[in-house]
């Protein structure tokens, strides 16, 4: 595991370039609409983003009418969300995706492009998979989108470059540990005016079968997976999904 490595590092090495960077990672408008039906069709109360970020896809959920909430452990980045235009409608929490979720009830909770496997143990996974299901009303739904490990390729130690600019280079550092599923590495930035600075991530990954274990675990049943938010097919050549699960136990 990365020296020094903690919930808030991701967030204070990359709020600064998360926009430039990741704003067009995935697609913001099926990802609204997806989220707001599953909403709506399991009631339509409040619904929680955890790693809301910037609120890349918190805010225009929000600007559709939806109460929005959202969960992130980093300041720097809540505080970028704060500022843009209607960063006042996500109601946000300054936490990480365990212990520090709002109570609730939602109809919907979503994590977006990879962001789960931002808890580093099995444990902390499942305990976040537990604290979703007790805060989901009866038929409301968790919905992740993460990344399909290739079982026949395991990820290498290695150094690329990421952009090349005349003034910065973005220089990309990975190790990785596929026995323990997990992930780290560094963004070398390097500009002619401000030096050097780093921006690391560290990630501990699952497969589908282990997710849908943690879910039934939690109380969770799964209800449908798609390739991607357009809810293209899943099958066995998918590299990427988007889960959902749902609620069929009533909650206190």
């Amino acid at each position: 595991m990365m020296r020094g490595y903690d919930d808030t590092s991701y967030g204070e090495g990359f709020a600064d370039v998360y926009d430039d960077w990741y704003g067009d990672i995935s697609d913001v408008e099926a990802t609204v609409a997806l989220v707001r039906e599953l909403s709506t069709a399991a009631g339509g109360a409040p619904v929680l983003e955890l790693g809301v970020g910037t609120g890349r896809l918190a805010l225009p959920l929000a600007a559709t009418g939806l109460e929005v909430h959202g969960v992130d452990a980093s300041a720097a980045m809540l505080a970028r969300m704060a500022a843009k235009p209607g960063g006042d409608l996500v109601q946000a929490v300054q936490g990480d995706m365990v212990d520090d979720l709002p109570t609730g009830p939602f109809s919907a909770v979503f994590v977006a492009y990879n962001t789960f496997f931002n808890l580093l143990t099995v444990e902390r996974q499942q305990a976040c998979m537990q604290a979703v299901a007790d805060r989901l009303v009866l038929g409301g739904v968790f919905v992740l989108e993460a990344f399909v490990p290739d079982p026949n390729h395991d990820p290498s130690a290695g150094v690329s470059v990421r952009s090349v600019q005349v003034d910065r280079v973005v220089l990309s550092v990975i190790t990785a540990d596929p026995a323990n599923q997990r992930a780290e590495g560094q963004y070398i930035d390097i500009t002619e005016a401000g030096g050097v600075r780093l921006r690391p991530w560290s990630i501990r990954w699952c497969t589908v079968e282990q997710l849908d274990e943690m879910a039934a675990t939690a109380g969770l049943t799964l209800a449908d997976r798609w390739e991607d938010v357009g809810r293209t097919p899943f099958d066995a050549t998918s590299e990427r999904h988007v889960s959902v699960w749902r609620s069929t136990d009533q909650r206190p």
